[in-house]
């Protein structure tokens, strides 16, 4: 498994990183069993956030570490805060908002570091952009997880480039990090000025939703004309696909499947030529570029 530092002063990361944000839909067996196919196959960076699972899916997966006190040192944790939403383990939020005051961000972190039984985070991001942030209070609160070693690197989830640059004129290091929505069903950040501004900054972006949810899979697999050529199976070239733009995305995988697991990570050996990646762009847009 290929790895790569997402930016020049933040972590370096598996280039498939394993998504638990489903894992509450199976048991905590194979919670245990997905962790250990991951590392296996040169998967060491999970992606969390609070929320996933009504809150439930760190305190699992913090279960798995507490049982292999090993696994620890072999991966990078990942995980966002930000988001909250009317839940009996959060009795006090009425109606689904976004809290990102030093507070709660803080708060936040040190439950997270509680949950997944771990001294530190390798990357904790915002997880949506909120119209009440104040960078001031955002940089003050990453300042103290940092100089305190509970959270080594910061970025960001879905903010656009202004929302980006204008948070990072604030801190006093880098955003190592934009995990944003792309795939072959979302092809926006290819023109919006999402990727443009990763190039500029030298920073990489994450993808969540790398397959559209699982809907690639199950789309017209004949336009692939190219996978017979490449001997990939559908998904391996969907993520191959990112992986080949110069922003070194780093597709996030989010399935329950060990099998889907090793599948992921060997879309790393396909280096899909120029034409092919634009007809399946052509695919992907339904219509050749200008």
């Amino acid at each position: 498994m290929q790895r790569k530092k997402l930016h020049e002063q933040g972590p370096t990361l598996s280039r498939i990183i394993a998504g638990a944000w489903r894992w509450h839909t199976v048991s905590p067996a194979t919670v245990d069993r997905l962790a250990h196919v991951s590392i296996d196959q040169g998967i060491t960076s999970f992606d969390h956030a609070d929320i996933y699972g009504d809150h439930s899916n760190e305190e699992t997966f913090g279960h798995v570490l507490a049982n292999n006190s090993s696994l620890r040192d072999k991966m990078e944790l990942i995980t966002k805060c930000g988001i909250k939403f009317p839940s009996q383990k959060r009795p006090l939020s009425r109606v689904k908002h976004y809290d990102t005051s030093l507070q709660n961000i803080v708060w936040s972190a040190e439950n997270s570091l509680k949950m997944l039984r771990t001294d530190r985070l390798d990357l904790l991001l915002i997880h949506r952009p909120d119209p009440l942030l104040d960078p001031h209070e955002v940089a003050q609160a990453f300042s103290q997880l940092k100089n305190q070693g509970k959270v080594l690197h910061f970025g960001v989830s879905n903010f656009t480039p202004s929302q980006f640059q204008m948070l990072q004129k604030h801190l006093p290091f880098p955003l190592v990090t934009n995990q944003i929505e792309i795939s072959l069903s979302k092809i926006d950040p290819l023109f919006n000025g999402d990727l443009d501004l990763m190039l500029e900054l030298g920073v990489s972006p994450m993808a969540w939703s790398p397959l559209a949810g699982g809907k690639l899979m199950a789309g017209e697999r004949e336009v692939f004309s190219v996978a017979t050529k490449y001997e990939a199976s559908y998904s391996q070239l969907a993520l191959a696909w990112l992986l080949r733009h110069p922003a070194a995305i780093f597709p996030i995988v989010g399935t329950t499947q060990p099998d889907r697991i090793i599948e992921a990570s060997k879309s790393i050996g396909i280096n899909i030529d120029r034409q092919d990646w634009f007809e399946m762009l052509k695919w992907a847009s339904g219509k050749d570029v200008a």
